[in-house]
């Protein structure tokens, strides 16, 4: 069963690679910084290197949420489910939406199912999850609106072509360091979940860090998940918030990176994607005359509020499930069960392809491109 689990929580990690390119990309790929098969692979090497930088947020996830002692491997392998499938469906409708959450939120319900509320560690969720998250877009919101400002009024005497091609060049470093700061990020939380099981087993005592095997195949699921690319989020952020400008891709990402290095740093389970979504809002607001689509945030922000619990809900179903089979052939059931709904979920995105051919295509109201089948594209 362990076995089962950590291969379980790779799939995660290699979701939440694909799910999360466009944190780093997307403004890059929108404003011709990068070529989108250039950005995924810079993301994919730089998400390996920042996998290694830090075990703070490692921590969090292996202790900071859930007792410890309540938790079995049952309860892993039926979190990491509840996580897999909300990233799956969200990304199906290229909805930007929180990796980070989706895993926690399958994991406390999951552990809420076997054992109870009290196995939940609440102080530890509001303050390293649900307050960060409340905060971190607005505050990437402020900063990029205001970097997207003063970058606007430093290069005023520039014209716009040259303006353009030195933020392009600016664009790449800046994305350069998102991708460093998602691995040390998001990275860590499968780590802190394969933990996790592993002080479940009785394999680690409790309080362990990670070993370096689950830190070396944590930072090659999601470096592999990345450089496959998550078109469809990658068009929704680069394309569907803002006409993004090279000058306000680069306020973006820099304010997107310096955050997330700075939550890293103390350990908070930040969710990239929503930090990285305040960015680039604020980056619009920045720009006189840049239009936000708010009818297009309004959907994401809806999707987040809905994470944790949905991914709660699911996570506590398959506990059900797998506690009612009997809990290792159980798992297995689980696990059979999930890989047809991933099937069935790859199978629906073909209808509507979006890939590194048209994820900059003009933005018609969907994920889906012009030349989607009408059909598809209404769905």
């Amino acid at each position: 069963m362990l076995v089962l689990v950590v291969i379980t929580a790779l799939a995660f990690d290699f979701t939440n690679g694909f799910h999360d390119t466009g944190n780093a990309m997307a403004t890059s790929i929108a404003t011709g910084a990068l070529g989108p098969r250039t950005a995924v692979a810079i993301s994919g090497a730089l998400n390996f290197v920042g996998a290694f930088l830090s075990l703070a947020v490692a921590a969090t996830i292996a202790s900071g949420l859930v007792n410890t002692g309540k938790v079995t491997l049952t309860v892993v392998a039926a979190g990491l489910a509840g996580g897999i499938i909300w990233n799956l469906v969200t990304w199906l409708f290229g909805i930007p939406s929180s990796s980070s959450h989706a895993l926690i939120g399958g994991v406390i319900g999951a552990t809420m199912a076997a054992a109870g509320g009290s196995a939940v560690l609440w102080h530890g969720l509001v303050s390293k999850v649900i307050i960060p998250a409340a905060l971190s877009p607005v505050i990437a919101g402020l900063v990029a609106a205001l970097g997207t400002w003063l970058l606007y009024r430093i290069s005023r005497s520039l014209t716009a072509g040259a303006r353009g091609h030195g933020f392009r060049i600016g664009q790449i470093g800046s994305a350069c360091m998102v991708s460093l700061a998602h691995g040390t990020n998001d990275a860590q939380k499968t780590m802190g979940v394969i933990t996790l099981a592993l002080i479940a087993n009785g394999t680690l005592a409790k309080g362990s860090n990670a070993p370096v095997w689950v830190i070396v195949c944590c930072a090659l699921a999601i470096s592999l998940g990345t450089y496959i690319g998550g078109w469809r989020v990658i068009r929704t952020l680069g394309k569907g918030l803002v006409e993004i400008e090279a000058p306000q891709g680069m306020a973006a990402e820099s304010a997107s990176a310096a955050i997330i290095l700075l939550s890293s740093n103390f350990g908070y389970s930040l969710s990239t994607t929503h930090v990285a979504t305040g960015s680039i809002i604020g980056s619009g607001l920045g720009k006189r005359g840049a239009e936000v689509r708010w009818n297009v945030a309004g959907r994401m922000a809806t999707a987040w509020l809905f994470t944790l619990p949905s991914a709660a809900l699911v996570g506590a179903g398959a506990y059900a499930l797998a506690a009612s089979v009997g809990h290792t052939f159980g798992v297995i059931v689980v696990l059979v069960v999930l890989a047809a709904l991933a099937g069935y979920i790859f199978y629906r995105s073909r209808g509507n392809k979006v890939d590194h051919n048209n994820v900059n295509a003009e933005w018609t109201g969907t994920v889906a491109p012009a030349d989607a089948p009408a059909e598809t594209a209404a769905a």
